[in-house]
């Protein structure tokens, strides 16, 4: 009798079935783990830092060049006070210069500068409103901290500047900030702003806040040039 009949055979006459087991079968004796090209735990962790410090590295390149190249652009600045600004006259009485001259010696001696100025300026509107500017220039790394610095020696001046804040700076850039202080008839405002090649600062006396900032927009536009 051939195999095959044989086999048939011992199906009809009721065999026991093939035992399969829970266990899976193996195809291989090797370990998956020990695949080579199979990424562990450890290697993706890996190359996730590697893509993170990538991302971070060319993040802060960029903003490395950005920050160069506004350097670059501002730290030639020229800063001059004409006889009309914005609609004021420079006052060029004994007293206004000698005011202009006590605001300008103080903020060179709290910053070093190439070059530094003073100037009051009168609306001929209302002479109560009278603009107080001062200021110098040079090149400053940090232009925030130094205006800040600024402001502090206004307060050390004339009393605190409160309620500072930012403020929009124009189309030459840099910061502004606007605040009030203490003065004869009440509280005026105080602005100034700073970029990478000058600093400023003017008192608005009988002015609000926004109408300060407006105006010393207009200011700076017109006294400041840079090479």
């Amino acid at each position: 009798m051939s195999d095959a009949h044989r086999t048939a055979r011992q199906l009809d006459e009721g065999a026991p079935p093939l035992d399969l087991t829970d266990e899976p079968i193996e195809l291989s004796n090797r370990d998956p783990q020990d695949d080579p090209d199979r990424p562990t735990a450890r290697g993706r962790r890996r190359r996730v830092v590697i893509a993170l410090l990538a991302v971070l590295a060319l993040t802060g390149v960029g903003a490395l060049g950005a920050w160069g190249w506004r350097i670059v652009q501002q730290k030639d600045t020229l800063i001059a006070t004409p006889d009309t600004i914005a609609g004021l006259t420079r006052d060029d009485s004994e007293r206004a210069v000698s005011t202009a001259d006590y605001l300008r010696s103080g903020l060179a001696a709290d910053i070093q500068l190439d070059t530094s100025f003073g100037a009051v300026y009168q609306d001929p509107a209302d002479e109560r409103r009278s603009v107080l500017f001062f200021g110098g220039t040079t090149l400053l790394w940090q232009p925030e901290r130094d205006l800040e610095s600024l402001f502090g020696l206004m307060s050390d001046e004339t009393g605190a500047v409160t309620g500072l804040r930012d403020m929009t700076p124009g189309r030459l850039g840099g910061v502004m900030k606007c605040g009030t202080t203490s003065g004869e008839g009440g509280d005026f405002a105080v602005c100034g702003w700073a970029d990478h090649g000058s600093v400023a600062i003017a008192m608005f006396p009988f002015r609000p806040v926004d109408e300060a900032a407006g105006l010393l927009r207009k200011i700076r536009e017109t006294v400041q040039t840079r090479d």
